[in-house]
């Protein structure tokens, strides 16, 4: 693995944890919201990560296709990690949660009003570990330019 790729690889972790915090954000900005463009109350969003898939480097198809022998350096046969990529950011399968209000002017004819099912501990609790998996890509960032810059100063 090159010190690019591990660049990439934190980089791309830093955006997908940067939108996760984001869509958390907007879920407690919008756990009162009771009315939306699309009719009832706001929907609770949930962001879906996969491993993300890049083109398989050329070393990689020259091996695959015995032109190649030499072993990779890490020694396996899968390419290293590529990183993460959102797959999806969209609402959960939650009801919304009802209370009776009957002066409340999106209450049904029942007296009942739909809020959003969202629970701010729940919510706060996602942001902390986005925030934790943000710090832990930024170290990884820093560690992988501390072993370039020490690399540089060996050739010198």
């Amino acid at each position: 693995m090159s010190f690019f790729n591990a660049l990439r690889i934190a980089g791309s972790a830093l955006t997908a944890q940067r939108l996760r915090t984001d869509v958390i954000a907007n879920n407690i900005a919008n756990m009162n919201t009771t009315r939306t463009a699309e009719g009832g109350p706001y929907r609770r969003q949930q962001v879906v990560f996969a491993p993300r898939q890049e083109m398989v480097p050329f070393r990689t198809i020259l091996l695959a296709h015995g032109v190649m022998t030499i072993p990779s350096p890490t020694g396996a046969s899968m390419p290293p990690g590529q990183g993460v990529r959102v797959t999806r950011v969209g609402p959960d399968d939650r009801p919304a949660r009802r209370a009776y209000e009957p002066d409340h002017p999106d209450a049904d004819v029942d007296g009942f009003v739909g809020y959003p099912d969202i629970d701010p501990v729940t919510e706060m609790a996602d942001m902390l570990s986005a925030t934790r998996a943000y710090e832990a890509n930024v170290t990884t960032l820093n560690a992988a330019k501390a072993m370039a810059s020490k690399a540089l100063e060996i050739g010198r």
